[in-house]
């Protein structure tokens, strides 16, 4: 009986194994990603995130924990448009695994799906942290997590083609439940078009442009370079005579220049997720944007 018994477990443990092994393995670059790609995947997919929704996506660590999960990896899924420059180029090349490069199959770029927002004519250092792909914070408009979902879902039926028809069910399933998502965030948010606000970064720019909202002010003089004192007195002169509706801020950006201007303009800072795990409520991307309308509309 007893080794009946052993070999019932070692049998398991066997299935259980091969059952996670022929799991498609999937490193994404941000919370977003890795929340979309299991939605479409479900329990085909192995999903590592590299990134928190208190991290700044611009500026990660190459670490050896993280080439080793490159090195493992079926699927990359990247934000794309250069917004993972500075570290993810080092996990491809340092992880050895050639299917995972750009152009291969199991490299996904999100920006090629959708029209990004600010492609620069000509880009120079003075500019400051300007992508020259154009705005990479594409996953701020709902609509976009639409185009790229679809194309992820069939980069999955490609790679896993003997389970195409579960993905491409999933990824049906997930389209319905979206687009009647959408159509009620665009109803509730109807109160915030035109409404004056003032960001931090451009990375809100296809939530504002989505939505309808104004963008008065940055408080970053550059994409990427901190304000100073100077230019925060500028804004507060040349804001006071038709100040904005409130200043928005993202989980993983610090607080005291925001704060400092809320201070003297009399307005609220209102904190947004921006990603998937950002707050409390945002614990999926169908809580990222109802979150994040609520906080919008509770501020108004």
């Amino acid at each position: 009986m007893q080794r009946l018994l052993t070999g019932t477990l070692l049998l398991a443990m066997l299935l259980g194994a091969t059952s996670a092994d022929a799991a498609v393995r999937i490193l994404a670059t941000t919370p977003d990603w890795g929340a979309l790609a299991r939605e479409l995947g479900g329990d085909k997919v192995n999903v590592y995130v590299a990134t928190n929704a208190f991290q700044d996506v611009h500026r990660v660590e190459a670490k050896p924990s993280l080439v080793a999960r490159t090195r493992n990896a079926d699927l990359v899924i990247a934000m794309g448009a250069d917004l993972e420059i500075g570290w993810l180029p080092v996990l491809l090349q340092e992880s050895g695994n050639g299917r995972i490069q750009p152009g291969m199959p199991g490299y996904f770029d999100a920006s090629k799906q959708v029209r990004l927002l600010e492609v620069p004519s000509a880009v120079d250092r003075s500019m400051g942290d300007i992508h020259p792909l154009g705005n990479p914070h594409l996953h701020l408009d709902a609509r976009n997590v639409a185009l790229v979902a679809k194309a992820l879902s069939a980069r999955l039926a490609s790679l896993d083609a003997a389970n195409a028809a579960y993905y491409q069910a999933r990824g049906a399933d997930f389209q319905a439940r979206w687009q009647q998502a959408i159509a009620r965030w665009e109803a509730a948010a109807a109160p915030l078009k035109g409404l004056p606000v003032v960001v931090i970064h451009s990375d809100q720019r296809y939530l504002v442009n989505w939505l309808g909202l104004r963008e008065v002010a940055t408080i970053e003089p550059k994409p990427g370079v901190p304000p100073s004192a100077g230019y925060l007195a500028e804004l507060v002169t040349r804001l006071t005579a038709d100040p904005p509706k409130m200043i928005l801020r993202n989980a993983y950006n610090d607080s005291h220049a925001a704060d400092w201007l809320a201070g003297r303009l009399h307005v609220p800072v209102v904190l947004l997720p921006y990603s998937v795990g950002g707050t409390d409520g945002a614990k999926d991307l169908f809580g990222l944007f109802d979150d994040t309308i609520q906080r919008l509309l509770a501020a108004k």
